[in-house]
């Protein structure tokens, strides 16, 4: 199996944290111009001030910065050893879906309880990933 298979979930990963990122100032500035925020608002961070439908996309973009970055380590560790498999491109898979259906559920209707389940789902398959790798 070619294992530059790994870079394709890892790449549709990075693509929609690059999508959120271009989200922010979007919504940011569409709050800024209904007189929703002012840049002081801002400037040690989002204050309290700054209505949900802008803040949480930045909530979403540092989700996506958090744990994934075990995710790309792990598709590193597996394409440098050489041990990409169907079982390991599988597992990626699932895991950026989960990541997708969590930051469509937090950047649309955003009920806590519905984001959970692909969170917790993509936290689980991320371990597995990780005890993979070391039980190969």
């Amino acid at each position: 199996m070619p294992q530059t298979l790994i870079f394709a979930p890892m790449g549709v990963l990075a693509f929609l944290t690059f999508a959120v990122l271009a989200l922010i100032p979007f919504r940011r500035f569409r709050a800024g111009r209904a007189g929703q925020i002012r840049p002081d608002d801002f400037q040690y961070g989002e204050s309290a001030a700054v209505p949900g439908h802008a803040s949480i996309p930045n909530r979403n973009y540092m989700n996506l910065l958090e744990l994934p970055m075990l995710f790309y380590v792990a598709g590193l560790m597996f394409y440098v050893t050489g041990k990409v498999d169907a079982g390991v491109l599988t597992l990626a898979w699932a895991y950026v879906a989960l990541r997708a259906a969590h930051t469509a559920i937090h950047l649309t209707y955003n009920r806590v309880m519905h984001r959970l389940l692909p969170f917790a789902l993509s936290n689980f398959v991320l371990m597995s990933i990780w005890a993979l790798f070391f039980l190969r």
